[in-house]
């Protein structure tokens, strides 16, 4: 009695500091409140409906919590309890209107009682309820529905009430409240609701969101994507995602849906840009010239000819040498000393740097013969200017220059096979493989060449030849070219650095692919050749070829290939491939995982961690924002790491900058890396590449 004597008193004196408004409007709740518990139907009825509107009225345009809820709150069990002893009939569906809308703030967490009594009440427009009593019910939704799938069960009624939110959000400009509960609940209806002016932010959303998904959600939600992008015709968008897929059935229905000659022309364009082989067919272009020439453009015979419309426009055609780019003169305050050097080294750089900012021009300052009468120095004369293997590199700087000019240009690299100097002819082949790069000829003339030095002559030779097939069937998935090289792994008299070449050249030609039958004959070609040890260096190319055909396919398709191996070397190839699975997925937890590796210490030779350090940027090189982040870590690392993680943080800083420069690392690099001279060639390389032509 005391304490009911109490509660009174509090209560008294809680209504003395509320307003004569306040206090008239929680008397006229409670009133509604005590009569919707008469015996008295009529009374009933009034009572309900009257604090229904209210309730209604007050949470249609929350800001705060209305005081109507807060005067509801201690009648909030009561009204649950009468109803529990209630008849179906109108008045309980109406009750249980007001009691999903009392739920909105009233609800314990977790039971989903705005949903539960939503679902009992009567159908009334769930527009009346205002947007915030809306957003309620779609988190209730998903929650519900991820239960519901786990226990395999279904609801036709939560799936009606989840459409009519979603369209409910379309029409007031939340498209993204109402993509999140149409991917939950049925993303396929997603295609046929978007309209023409809310379809293209609906589908950036989804983009954006499905690199956070893990498969198969993410796929899935790219598939709706298509769908959307082909029903709206807007066909590059859907191409885009086709490729991203590697779905080459969605690259049929774009030809297919597609009625413009130009946009096909675009189609091809970015297919061969891509590198995808893909044939026409008269379903998918009708007349047979327009479908030849589009094929050609697929095959890029049109590359080389608008690379070089492009280079006359911009007015860039003129040849550059490598001291243009370096400007010596300037750095050490005198004239510059030419194209003659001393140097081993420094011809072997100029050598890369003339390949790389000439590439693709059809002439330079050393090696073709439109620069003979202006410099003086034929290509054959700067050719033997370099010793051993520096031919190799020299020779292969050719076919970089007359990048994709299989015609009479290219005949020059065709002539270098003929050589006596085998590293001559090693260079040449390479030449041939990289001259051919992603061109799809009828003739094959790569191949042709190729083929004959892969299981003859010296290593070298065998080498180049093997590597240039790589270079020149990128992503081709050919099948004739996997059976060539095949052959030479499992040859069990090939050595080692043969067989590791070959498999990072296999993983060039499957890459991407996921092909279990190419990865077992690497992973058994590295147990055949005891790379348990890894004492030779080129044995650990052979779990990067067989990264390579997992590249950026995540955990999906892998298997534990290096069962076999010791601890040490198990680890390594481990990290390996582990780190092309991920490539550009931009993964953070992946890049914890491998920094976590980097404070550990495996060996003495800290092969393990140099790995992890190259697996961090691999993994973080496509998203803007881990970029950032992975450079700062690494920069971390450059400053505390060890002598065996400080070696490997120069390439992998050059990794992430592969083609996007940035000064501030590059000047990082410069002043904390003096003895890295063989990182410090690789980042030049890749810093120079983007200034070609500038």
């Amino acid at each position: 009695m005391a304490s009911k004597k109490n509660t009174k008193e509090k209560d008294k004196k809680k209504d003395e500091h509320l307003s004569k408004e306040d206090l008239q409007l929680k008397q006229e709740l409670e009133l509604y409140v005590k009569n919707a518990q008469n015996p008295d139907v009529e009374l009933q009825r009034a009572a309900i409906e009257s604090m229904r509107q209210e309730v209604q009225r007050s949470i249609s345009s929350m800001t705060s919590v209305p005081k109507t809820l807060k005067f509801l709150r201690p009648q909030y069990e009561a009204l649950k309890s009468y109803y529990d002893t209630m008849q179906d009939s109108e008045l309980k569906r109406l009750l249980a209107d007001i009691l999903s809308g009392l739920a909105l703030t009233m609800s314990t967490e977790g039971k989903r009682e705005s949903l539960k009594y939503n679902l009992l009440g009567t159908d009334v427009d769930i527009e009346l309820w205002g947007h915030e009593y809306v957003r309620n019910l779609a988190e209730e939704i998903r929650h519900e529905w991820a239960k519901l799938l786990e226990e395999d069960d279904f609801s036709k009624d939560l799936e009606y009430l989840a459409y009519d939110i979603f369209d409910y959000f379309v029409k007031h400009n939340a498209e993204l409240e109402a993509v999140d509960i149409m991917t939950e609940v049925n993303p396929e209806r997603l295609i046929s609701h978007v309209s023409a002016s809310n379809y293209k932010r609906a589908c950036s959303y989804l983009t954006a969101t499905a690199k956070y998904l893990a498969g198969p959600d993410d796929e899935l939600v790219l598939d709706t994507v298509f769908a959307i992008y082909l029903a709206r015709k807007e066909f590059v968008r859907a191409l885009q995602i086709a490729l991203f897929l590697y779905k080459l059935r969605y690259v049929r229905q774009i030809f297919e849906a597609c009625d413009d000659l130009l946009q096909k022309q675009q189609f091809c364009f970015i297919l061969a840009r891509h590198g995808v082989h893909f044939e026409l067919d008269d379903n998918m272009v009708m007349d047979d010239d327009d479908r030849e020439q589009l094929q050609a453009i697929i095959n890029n015979f049109e590359l080389r000819k608008g690379f070089l419309s492009l280079a006359r426009d911009i007015e860039v055609m003129e040849a550059k040498s490598p001291e243009d780019i370096y400007k010596a003169h300037l750095l050490s305050g005198r004239a510059s000393v030419g194209t003659t050097v001393d140097s081993e080294w420094q011809n072997l750089a100029a050598t890369f740097m003339n390949a790389f900012v000439n590439a693709g021009f059809r002439q330079d300052k050393l090696m073709t013969d439109a620069a003979e009468a202006s410099s003086g120095v034929s290509s054959c004369n700067w050719l033997f200017m370099n010793t051993g293997e520096g031919k190799i590199s020299a020779a292969a700087s050719l076919g970089m220059i007359l990048l994709w000019d299989i015609g009479p240009r290219g005949a020059k690299v065709y002539k270098l096979v003929r050589s006596k100097d085998s590293f001559v002819i090693a260079g040449a082949l390479l030449g041939v493989g990289i001259m051919n790069c992603g061109i799809n000829h009828d003739l094959d003339p790569a191949l042709r060449i190729l083929r004959n030095y892969v299981d003859k002559g010296e290593p070298t030779i065998r080498i180049c030849a093997i590597m240039g097939l790589g270079i020149a069937y990128a992503n081709t998935k050919d099948y004739q070219i996997r059976d060539m090289l095949i052959e030479v792994l499992q040859d069990t008299n090939t050595a080692l650095d043969v067989i590791a070449f070959t498999s990072i050249s296999l993983g060039l030609v499957f890459v991407g692919s996921s092909d279990g039958d190419v990865a077992e004959v690497i992973s058994e070609a590295a147990r055949d050749h005891k790379i348990s040890d890894l004492g030779d260096p080129l044995s650990r190319l052979l779990p990067l070829g067989l990264g390579l055909i997992y590249l950026g396919k995540q955990d999906g398709d892998i298997v534990d290939f290096f069962q076999n191996l010791n601890k040490k070397s198990k680890k390594h190839c481990d990290i390996t491939l582990f780190s092309c699975a991920y490539a550009g997925t931009g993964n953070i937890n992946k890049v914890q995982l491998l920094l976590r590796q980097c404070t550990r210490q495996f060996d003495k030779c800290g092969v393990d961690q140099r790995t992890a350090v190259l697996g961090i940027a691999m993994i973080a090189m496509a998203e803007e924002i881990g970029l950032n982040m992975a450079i700062r870590s690494l920069e971390h690392l450059l400053q505390y790491g060890e002598l065996n993680i400080r070696r490997a943080v120069p390439l992998a800083l050059a990794l992430l900058c592969i083609s996007d420069p940035k000064v501030s690392v590059y000047f990082t690099f410069l002043t904390q890396c003096p003895c890295a001279q063989r990182s410090l060639l690789v980042f030049n390389l890749s810093f120079q590449f983007i200034l070609i032509r500038r």
